[in-house]
């Protein structure tokens, strides 16, 4: 095991993610202050993943969420339904005026020289108010669950989120389960949950359960308190940097076996170069390095997340897994919303080092 994972052969889930469910709304190249309609998009940093695996990879895969009786509710619940992801819901009723609410990502996508921008309204959120007890754990993985993962998003919504992600990772653990984290460092979110000082108690707490760790260098040194590489990165596509902070996770996180992040070079919003590295078991692998024309950056990331799990968990060896989340993640960026429409062919196809030759 190149990787160092006892992964379970077989579950009855592939992987079980636990995190918010939002709603994010869209106007394009429009920014909001101009805007005068909206595409809507299902999201969660953490549901990304498992709505990858399944509708892309083909995966069994579970999300463990707040979900409030009304029809904003009714629109997520269905995205959950058609992206083939089993829900295990805690039920809120909505009062008709204040709430509580399924949270709203506002995002415009940027063009050219002008970035996306990003905010959000998670006002009386109902997944902030999820909290240890909520979820019957053993019921959840009863038929197997061979991975748990989570993310730093849910962490930083309430004081009872870290609560509930440390009791399910523990519950994953006695199932057998791998278990990975997405730092997902958002300092928005942070910000208003007791600043970086809170963040890094919190997250230093839920990180001693964790196998799998998904993070960029800023993720690294904001998440975890780890400070910056001596050396300079020549470019944000240089590896050396990133892997110059590893030794530094694993002496306060021995227990870690896999830490993977993309690598992307931002020319303009709609032009990026594309890597990936991973540090597995104290080997390190590095993807080939493509030029990306964005359509919607939003989600690649977690579509990189998806693609390595998947080659984990299917038995690739470690440099194809880092080449399946690398492949995954940049055709994500090709679509629009945050979650896949890209096939597993597609996929595999870009791996292997394909092109965007017409396919007649």
């Amino acid at each position: 095991m190149k990787h160092g994972l006892k992964i379970r052969p077989k579950g009855s889930l592939d992987l079980v993610a636990l995190g918010a469910l939002v709603n994010r709304l869209d106007p394009g190249v429009i920014p909001f202050r101009k805007a005068t309609e909206c595409k809507i998009h299902v999201s969660g940093g953490e549901f990304n993943v498992a709505a990858n695996l399944a509708d892309c990879f083909g995966l069994n895969t579970g999300v463990v969420s707040a979900m409030v009786e009304y029809p904003i509710g009714d629109l997520i619940a269905e995205r959950v339904r058609a992206m083939g992801v089993k829900p295990f819901y805690k039920r809120f009723q909505h009062d008709g005026v204040n709430g509580p609410n399924m949270a709203t990502v506002y995002s415009d996508r940027g063009q050219g020289m002008r970035a996306p921008v990003v905010f959000y309204n998670r006002c009386n959120e109902a997944a902030a108010q999820l909290k240890p007890g909520d979820f019957d754990w053993k019921a959840i993985f009863q038929g197997g669950v061979r991975w748990f993962h989570t993310g730093g998003i849910f962490a930083a919504l309430s004081k009872t989120t870290p609560e509930l992600i440390i009791e399910g990772m523990e519950a994953a653990k006695a199932a057998g389960a791998v278990v990975s984290l997405d730092l997902n460092y958002r300092e928005k979110l942070w910000n208003i949950a007791g600043g970086h000082e809170r963040a890094l108690k919190v997250l230093g707490r839920i990180l001693k359960n964790v196998d799998v760790l998904v993070g960029n260098e800023e993720d690294l040194q904001k998440g975890l308190g780890i400070p910056g590489p001596e050396m300079a990165a020549k470019s944000k596509l240089d590896p050396s940097a990133f892997f110059g902070m590893i030794d530094n996770v694993i002496k306060v996180h021995p227990q870690i076996k896999v830490v993977a992040t993309t690598l992307r070079e931002v020319h303009s919003t709609n032009r990026h170069s594309w890597g990936a590295v991973a540090w597995m078991n104290g080997k390190t692998y590095v993807s080939p390095t493509c030029e990306l024309d964005v359509v919607d950056r939003v989600g690649g990331g977690d579509g990189f997340a998806a693609g390595l799990f998947y080659g984990l968990l299917s038995g690739a060896e470690p440099d194809e897994a880092v080449k399946l989340g690398w492949a995954h993640g940049a055709l994500l960026t090709t679509f629009p919303g945050d979650t896949t429409m890209a096939t597993l062919d597609q996929v595999k196809d870009f791996a292997k080092g394909g092109s965007a030759r017409i396919q007649r």
